[in-house]
């Protein structure tokens, strides 16, 4: 399993994990993954919805043949290394299927060097933009 753009609006796909190595391969795949999202829905105007989110989560290697052990979930401690995203979203309600637009930002980058890891990429050049049929979860 992987990290997809619907588990974490704020990392592009395969971007995100194994836990903190910050998408060291092409196709990061892992045995375990976390995953929790929550979102604000609002009426902007008739059929244009708005939306709050944050996501967070992450995917690790458990009792497999991973080498690296940043790579690896070894037990609760290695819940430090959970990423959360958050942003927000346009939506248009056509009645029967939603077109979304999410701007996601690295809110908690597990990837960075310890102090550095909040709220460092908090800029739009730095934002993950994502359009998307349907709700994400």
């Amino acid at each position: 399993m992987e990290a997809e753009p619907n588990d974490n609006r704020a990392w592009q796909a395969y971007e995100l994990g194994p836990g903190s190595t910050g998408g060291i391969n092409d196709f990061n795949e892992a045995n375990m993954k976390l995953a929790f999202n929550g979102e604000y829905r609002f009426t902007i105007t008739g059929s244009f919805k708005g939306a709050l989110f944050v996501d967070a989560g992450n995917i690790w290697n458990v009792l497999d043949n991973e080498d690296n052990p940043d790579a690896q979930f070894k037990g609760i401690s290695d819940l430090s290394t959970i990423s959360v995203g958050s942003g927000f979203g346009i939506r248009y309600d056509f009645g029967f299927f939603v077109l979304r637009l999410d701007t996601g930002f690295k809110t908690f980058n597990p990837a960075l060097e310890e102090g550095r890891r909040w709220f460092k990429e908090i800029k739009i050049p730095k934002a993950v933009f994502n359009v998307g049929i349907n709700y994400p979860f």
